[in-house]
């Protein structure tokens, strides 16, 4: 196993230790595994909360800052957080003005922040919740009921933090959270498997010159393998997939997502890729971002996030943001 750590049963609680030591601006406890924004609670504004196992860096607790996220819960490797870290998550960020947690569809996430939002409200927080649903690769999947969580994530963080910075109220950012959601889709490419610290191995076999279509950030299965394919190729199965399910009438933001091992000088060439399908099939684009963002560990591959926007979730997403994973504006 070739993996920069100690040993795998420590590899959160270090990766936190290296997070707080290189983001002053975060308070990361290490202990209870969560990360805050360091000036929260902010009076008046609605906090976000999100989480989900570690691997996916920066998200979660790279998205945590000003215009972003209040606080973040990450859990083991591909594991979900427990209810205890929401809460005191909950609890640090509250400013009276209630907590949105920002759910991602696999099966432990839901149901943790779903008991963590009965605990937190029979504690006097105000609690709404937003699942994110965005990936259209499979109906159902080794770790989810309905479509998974994906790309579309970030999208919801970002433009509901940026409502709640405007000191929008709590109806109304779990409203843009969830019409973020309704108008995103995802579809993601591994190039090779997933190998966790636990393991020390792949976590599934996916032979030399070949690729899954339709993985989930989990290695979990796709719609199918064929043999490699080029850029342009491998463009045109990830777009038309998304745009089966999304028909975009307006301009969209397009997130060409790397997995975790695939450089950036790949992910620009498949990017213009991307644009030139999308030009092709009339959408048009209105922002694009490219990088890892929602991630896989040491997964190669890719995955692209298209959502339809109209002129005030433009200007959501353009709003200044701070964060480590994050950053304009400010």
């Amino acid at each position: 196993m070739r993996m920069l750590i100690n040993v795998p049963e420590t590899v959160v609680a270090d990766a936190l230790r290296g997070m707080a030591a290189a983001h002053p601006e975060l308070t990361v406890d290490v202990e209870n595994r969560v990360v805050v924004r360091r000036d929260a609670p902010v009076a008046g504004q609605v906090a976000l909360v999100s989480g989900g196992g570690s691997g996916h860096e920066p998200l979660h607790g790279g998205f945590v800052g000003p215009g972003m996220l209040s606080a973040a819960c990450p859990g083991e490797v591909f594991t979900s957080p427990v209810p205890d870290q929401m809460v005191r998550a909950a609890a640090a960020v509250d400013s009276g003005a209630g907590v949105l947690f920002v759910v991602k569809n696999y099966t432990g996430d839901v149901l943790n922040f779903d008991m963590a939002a009965e605990l937190a409200e029979d504690e006097g927080i105000r609690v709404a919740k937003v699942l994110v649903n965005d990936d259209v690769a499979v109906t159902d999947s080794l770790y989810t009921a309905d479509r998974r969580g994906t790309g579309a994530t970030l999208f919801v963080e970002k433009i509901a933090g940026a409502a709640a910075r405007e000191g929008r109220p709590l109806e109304q950012v779990e409203a843009l959270a969830r019409r973020v959601n309704d108008s995103s889709r995802s579809f993601g490419v591994a190039l090779s498997a997933v190998t966790t610290p636990a393991k020390g191995s792949p976590t599934f076999d996916l032979p030399s010159g070949e690729l899954e279509l339709g993985i989930g950030i989990h290695g979990e299965p796709g719609r199918e393998r064929r043999p490699m394919m080029t850029s342009g190729e491998i463009a045109e199965a990830a777009v038309d997939a998304v745009l089966t399910d999304l028909v975009p009438r307006n301009p969209v933001l397009v997130l060409v997502n790397g997995m975790g091992a695939t450089p950036l000088l790949e992910l620009y060439g498949f990017n213009a890729e991307v644009q030139r399908v999308l030009g092709e099939r009339g959408v048009a684009v209105a922002r694009t971002l490219v990088g890892n963002y929602v991630t896989s560990l040491d997964m190669a591959g890719a995955s692209v996030t298209l959502c339809e926007i109209d002129e005030e979730l433009l200007g959501l997403w353009d709003a200044p943001v701070s964060t480590p994973g994050l950053r304009w504006g400010m």
